[in-house]
């Protein structure tokens, strides 16, 4: 026989124990305890100051609100999976501990407009401690950019190296990645930061509620205008987990380029030996499994954005039981979105290029060839035709197994007579980098700039 439920009045017979295991929450939804007991402050508060409750009812139920919040912090509290979910755990320990008055916090409210609220003020806070790690993250890729100005690297396009690059400018294309995803979360806030509270179970309340009241103790911006889209929306969830899985897809690519660059065929970077692991057979190892487990992880957090996908596309108006499992999704997502962040932070502060080792690699491939040609077509030649004599000098070179820069005026005129003494100081790395000063560009002046303009908007 379970325990007699809050809500069971109209119920003859007590619910099965499996259908208990099957539908409670309060396993996972426990996390939400603090949120859960600030909106029941915010609401007693506010049924106070609209003569719902009595000033001495409402100081009861805010005193033992905050003696169960203690107890839950200092992991006294016994959670108990016949009363379902956070909300009713928390109801009942109010009533056991201050009486019948406990009952009446739940007056004009429904768990419906209840759990939207939590769900909310979690998802807001989550995302401030996303935001955190992010900066973090992005100013370690800042420090790279700033302390390793001179050192170049090839540029690759499919995997094949395309053209030189300063290793500056491509730790700050990953900069703006995670700048993007920051501006994302800060947009997200925008639709999480509207209360529900005051919707109740769909259609509002017959109940006076001052919702711009407890809205503003609560630090939301507003306050939803339609109670159905109320406690049935959590497109703020779908959203938040998007994000995560952006973060997650831009962190999966930084590892795909470190387990590569860590090889002894690229040779690279060195990453930091407390972020790499090794075998139990080969004492030789050195292995990445940090970003290794990074991609394995983000194939886990599209999981749960195709999950709550999956869970909201079918359900009508308004709160149905599906979007119970809305939490478990959310939850794992920012749990592995933050821990992800935190461990990556640390081995871009950590992780030292090998500049000499960069530059043997930044002139092979032809990587000058695009310089060559746009020389030419400075010189009057359309460029198809210069990209066709280039592909030729590639040829001989290959036959001659020779580099661009290997080349003599003689040789290259062989091939066009529009080639002159000038060329010549194209064939180098840096003479190739410096000359893409656009803004955007590689060159050396514009990535300091970029440092320096980066640098005042994050205000380091």
């Amino acid at each position: 026989m379970g325990e007699k439920k809050l809500w069971g009045g109209r119920f003859k017979e007590s619910t099965n124990e499996l259908v208990e295991e099957f539908t409670e929450s309060v396993s996972y939804d426990k996390r939400l305890a603090p949120f859960d007991i600030a909106g029941s402050v915010a609401h007693v508060k506010m049924l106070e100051k609209q003569g719902i409750l009595k000033p001495e009812e409402a100081e009861r139920i805010i005193t033992g609100l905050n003696k169960i919040l203690k107890e839950i912090e200092e992991g006294k509290f016994r959670w108990k999976k016949e009363l379902e979910d956070v909300h009713m755990n928390i109801e009942k320990r109010l009533i056991e501990k201050i009486g019948p008055v406990g009952g009446k916090l739940h007056t004009g409210r429904s768990r419906n407009d209840q759990v939207a609220t939590d769900v909310r003020l979690y998802v807001r806070h989550e995302i401030e401690e996303v935001l955190k790690l992010l900066k973090r993250l992005r100013l370690a890729f800042l420090k790279q950019a700033e302390e390793n100005l001179g050192v170049v690297m090839p540029g690759y396009t499919h995997l094949q190296i395309a053209q030189p690059v300063l290793y500056s400018h491509h730790m700050l294309a990953y900069y703006w990645m995670f700048k993007r995803d920051a501006d994302r979360f800060q947009d997200t806030l925008k639709r999480v930061n509207v209360s529900p509270l005051g919707s109740a179970a769909l259609a509002g309340t017959s109940y006076p509620l001052d919702r711009e009241f407890t809205a503003r103790l609560l630090g939301f911006d507003g306050v939803t205008r339609n109670s159905m889209d109320a406690v049935s929306d959590r497109d703020f969830v779908a959203e938040t987990i998007f994000n995560c899985a952006m973060v997650m897809m831009h962190l999966s690519r930084l590892s795909e380029e470190l387990v590569l660059w860590s090889t002894e065929e690229f040779g690279f970077i060195n990453l930091p030996d407390a972020f790499c692991t090794g075998s139990s057979i080969m004492p030789q190892k050195k292995n990445p499994d940090v970003s290794e487990l990074t991609r394995g992880k983000t194939g886990r957090v599209y999981g749960d954005l195709v999950a709550i996908l999956t869970i909201l596309k079918g359900l009508p108006l308004t709160y149905n039981r599906d979007l119970q499992e809305d939490k478990e999704p959310l939850f794992d997502a920012l749990d592995t979105v933050k821990i992800s962040l935190k461990v990556n932070a640390l081995i871009v502060e950590g992780m030292k290029p090998k500049a000499d080792r960069m530059r043997q690699q930044a002139s092979k491939g032809f990587s000058l060839a695009t310089d060559v040609a746009d020389y030419l077509a400075k010189k009057g030649i359309p460029f198809r035709e210069a990209h066709r004599v280039v592909g030729e000098i590639v040829a001989y070179c290959l036959d001659k197994g020779k580099g661009l820069e290997d080349l003599s005026l003689e040789e290259l005129k062989q091939f066009s007579d529009a080639f002159e003494e000038d060329v010549l100081s194209l064939m180098s790395v840096e003479g190739s980098i410096n000359s893409r000063n656009v803004i955007g560009g590689t060159a050396t002046e514009q990535v300091k700039a970029e440092i320096e303009r980066i640098k005042e908007e994050e205000e380091v």
